[in-house]
């Protein structure tokens, strides 16, 4: 789970780190799992098949599983430019998953005030596998542009997250290495991409991801929700 704020490794890596990259999903935007509990009672009659007669927590690990290879398989369509009609489907995908799409986003809270008390100190990013036109679209929508100094978005650059690109893409645009950069998600594949990059690697459990899988995934600190930076920065 991470030090404590004023642990020795919290405040080296503290005094290394000049830039905060956030992903979207699950870490600036909320998200509901109302498509999640519609799928789970319509298995109630099939419940006894799953642990504790639960299958919320597989289906969410399931939707986890599967991030990494779709955003492989949109670095693969790129190159060889198939990707449009994909990311069209991706945008119905993240409805399903419970996901705001273009002007139905919802902030997560405090976000905006972490935001405005960071921006000063440290340059800020937003790292995204949405389209850039959806990133804006948010940072517009909660007045936020002027605390970002970049965005890498999924037409940015030819590998997606799990690959370290999206941060090496980000940490050059601010002028920095990405050892001098923290990534915030809230999935393995947010972590993992930190962890190759070199970057200091924060989980968030206001998403899709648990303890468990930013764990495994090599996260340097998780916090509960993403506005708990503002106590550690």
């Amino acid at each position: 789970m991470g030090s404590l704020p004023d642990a020795p490794a919290f405040l080296e890596a503290k005094a290394r780190v000049e830039a905060i990259f956030f992903d979207l999903d699950g870490t600036l935007i909320d998200t509901d799992d109302a498509l999640l509990e519609a799928v789970a009672k319509r298995l109630e009659r099939l419940r006894g098949l799953f642990p504790e007669r639960d299958p919320r927590p597989l289906l969410r690990r399931a939707m986890l599983a599967a991030e990494g290879p779709v955003n492989r398989l949109m670095t693969l369509l790129d190159m060889v430019g198939l990707d449009d009609n994909l990311f069209s489907i991706g945008d119905r995908l993240r409805r399903v998953r419970g996901m705001q799409v273009r002007g139905e986003f919802a902030a997560v809270e405090g976000i905006v005030e972490m935001l405005h008390a960071l921006h000063d100190t440290y340059r800020l990013g937003v790292i995204t596998t949405r389209s850039r036109q959806d990133a804006l679209a948010f940072l517009r929508q909660f007045e936020l542009e002027e605390y970002f100094q970049v965005v890498v978005a999924r037409e940015d650059t030819w590998r997606l997250k799990p690959h370290p690109e999206p941060i090496h893409s980000a940490a050059g645009s601010v002028g920095l290495s990405s050892a001098q950069c923290a990534m915030v998600g809230d999935t393995a594949v947010d972590i993992v991409s930190a962890k190759a990059a070199g970057s200091y690697a924060i989980g968030v459990l206001c998403g899709f991801g648990d303890v468990e899988d930013l764990t495994s995934a090599g996260a340097d600190l998780i916090l509960e929700g993403t506005a708990q930076l503002r106590a550690w920065f």
